[in-house]
């Protein structure tokens, strides 16, 4: 019995030694896998035997069309666009849906000129023939209609002129994702149309090559010349495994952007065009609708333009605006007109049009009708031309009253002189 109880402190400690020994192994082969991981670049892993980045110039070379309903479909399955048109290929895909927006692009560019009769006023205005340029769209009586004016302003992004959202006209249809409801709908009301065109700001063009000059040299290292170079065949090597397992990882072009002078950022181009569009426009009554990022260049514009704003501008329809009147530091003048002047229909779950809390003591905010950010400014269309109406016919009516008192006056005035003779 004692002989056995002896053993047993023996065969605890074998016990532990093994274990220690399994646990040093285990250890051993977590560190080897996780300098195995840290090896691994996974970007280059998701580029393995990509294809190339071509892609079709035109949406019959995509085979898609729109229907009669404004909406995107393959021309021989009738199915809606698919992004994940590769497996596995996120990248590839990616680069595939930002080649067809650039179609889009052009597209709705070509329903301005002629599905609206619009034409492109070049920015800037004495922009030399070798300087990076911008655009801006027109109706034809943008410049000389006398009461109406309608000014539309996107947000920041992808988007160009004509456009609220990318994903919007791709997923879903024309009307929610460009201003082309807004502008045949303006035009039918009596107004002139001017569409801006804010994050067209700059001009991309390729980097030239550059050539890394010659290494200078340096000190050789205190280690001997033959470990040195034992060193680097290894590590060649590997390098050479690596990219022989994960392939062909195609090279993106790089380039650089050159701004639109005085164009550069979207509050730069809404400033622009108001100092050389807007204000020289015949309009007696200036409207405004602007979504996301263009409210925020909206209330910049007022900072800098706040009185000119204030004598044109009739009423301005903001749709999930980015402003914020604290950080913009505008002036109690600017959050008491936007009070009365300005409404912000912004993303809720509640009803369109229902009464939200302020967030900012700037103007009133009320529900879309939709939590998405990119569908406000479509959702909230009929009511941004019936708060349009409203506003106009109660500036009309307070005209007429004043006239009337000033009519009034003067006929008192005459009599009372009268009397007085």
């Amino acid at each position: 019995m004692r002989s056995h109880l002896a053993a047993i402190p023996e065969l605890y400690i074998l016990w532990i030694t093994m274990a220690q020994i399994a646990g040093q192994e285990d250890r051993e082969k977590t560190t080897a896998l996780k300098d195995l991981l840290s090896r691994i670049d996974l970007d280059e892993l998701m580029k393995k035997d990509e294809p190339p980045f071509t892609f079709p110039k035109t949406l019959e070379e995509f085979e898609y069309a729109f229907n009669e309903y404004g909406q995107l479909r393959h021309i021989k399955t009738g199915e809606p666009f698919v992004f994940n048109a590769r497996e596995d290929l996120h990248r590839w895909n990616q680069k595939r849906y930002e080649a067809l927006g650039e179609i889009i692009t052009q597209y709705v560019y070509e329903l301005l000129e002629k599905k609206c009769n619009m034409t492109k006023a070049i920015l800037p205005v004495d922009a030399t023939e070798d300087e990076a340029t911008s655009f801006i769209y027109l109706s034809p009586d943008a410049l000389s209609n006398p009461s109406k004016l309608l000014v539309l302003i996107q947000g920041s992004g992808v988007v160009r002129a004509g456009q609220w959202a990318r994903r919007l006209i791709i997923n879903q249809d024309l009307d929610s994702g460009t201003q082309i409801p807004f502008i045949t709908r303006a035009i039918e009301e009596g107004y002139g149309v001017m569409v801006l065109n804010p994050n067209e700001n700059y001009l991309e063009v390729e980097k030239p090559a550059m050539f890394s000059p010659l290494p200078s040299p340096t000190e050789p290292p205190d280690e001997p010349a033959e470990k040195r170079e034992r060193k680097d065949d290894k590590e060649g090597k590997k390098k050479r495994e690596f990219y022989e397992k994960y392939r062909n990882p195609q090279k993106e072009t790089e380039t650089e952007r050159i701004p639109v002078r005085e164009n550069g950022s979207s509050e730069e181009h809404v400033l622009y065009v108001w100092d050389h569009f807007v204000s020289r426009a015949a309009a007696k009554n200036v409207f405004i609708v602007a979504h996301s990022y263009g409210g925020l260049s909206f209330v910049e514009l007022m900072n800098q333009r706040e009185m000119q704003v204030k004598n044109r501008a009739c009423a301005v329809a903001l749709t999930d605006s980015a402003h914020n009147i604290w950080l913009q530091e505008t002036s109690k003048g600017t959050q008491d007109w936007m009070q009365q002047h300005c409404c912000n229909w912004v993303s809720s779950p509640e009803p369109l049009d229902t009464l939200l809390d302020p967030m900012l003591p700037d103007c009133p905010r009320v529900s879309a009708g939709t939590e998405r950010h990119e569908l406000t400014s479509w959702m909230s269309f009929n009511s941004i031309f019936r708060f349009f109406t409203a506003v106009l016919e109660a500036k009309e009516d307070e005209e007429v009253v004043e006239t009337s008192n000033i009519v009034t006056t003067r006929s008192s005035s005459l009599k009372n002189k009268h009397q007085d003779l």
